[in-house]
C-alpha cells in the first residue's frame, strides 16, 4: 500500500474559537481647543478581536488637518470595567500615517508622513454586536466610534 501524499495529511488549522470581526464608523471627532485650521473629522475601520482580548486593525480617517490618515494598530480590550459588564476600556498602539507639510509637528516623531500612535478609549457595549465608545486622541481631541461585531 502507498504512503499518503504530503497534501492529504495535512491538516488544516482550526478557525480560532471566539474571534470575530469588528467594523467601526467615527461619525465626529471634537477638538479641545478651537483652531481656524480645524477641519471635519471622520473615520472608518476594522478589526479583529480575538477570545483572548487582543486585537489589531486598520484604520482610516481625515485628521484635524483634512488629510487623508491611517492607523495599523494592535491593542486589548478591558470588558467590564468597574464592576460593570456592558463598559469597556481599549488601549492601541501602532503606526500613524498622514501628517504631512505644514502640519508635520502636530504628531510628535513624525517622519515623512510616519509617527508612533496611542489610543486610549472608552466604551459601552449595547448589545452583543453593538457598541459606542469615545476615543481619547492625545491632547488633541474626543473622537466617537459607533461599531457592529460580526459573530
Amino acid at each position: 500500500m502507498a504512503a499518503p501524499c504530503a497534501a492529504q495529511t495535512r491538516e488544516e488549522p482550526a478557525p480560532e474559537p471566539d474571534a470575530y470581526w469588528r467594523l467601526t464608523v467615527s461619525p465626529l471627532a471634537i477638538h479641545y481647543h478651537y483652531a481656524p485650521d480645524h477641519k471635519y473629522v471622520w473615520g472608518f475601520g476594522v478589526e479583529r478581536q480575538r477570545a483572548d482580548q487582543w486585537l489589531a486593525g486598520l484604520a482610516y480617517f481625515t485628521n484635524s488637518f483634512g488629510q487623508p490618515s491611517g492607523f495599523a494598530y494592535v491593542g486589548k480590550r478591558f470588558p467590564g470595567l468597574f464592576g460593570k459588564p456592558q463598559l469597556f476600556g481599549q488601549l492601541t498602539g501602532g503606526v500613524l500615517y498622514g501628517y504631512r507639510g505644514e502640519f508635520k509637528d502636530e504628531v510628535p516623531y513624525n517622519h515623512h508622513g510616519w509617527s508612533p500612535g496611542a489610543v486610549a478609549t472608552l466604551g459601552w457595549q449595547i448589545d452583543r454586536n453593538q457598541a459606542v465608545a469615545l476615543h481619547f486622541l492625545g491632547t488633541a481631541a474626543l473622537m466617537l466610534q459607533l461599531s457592529y461585531d460580526f459573530h
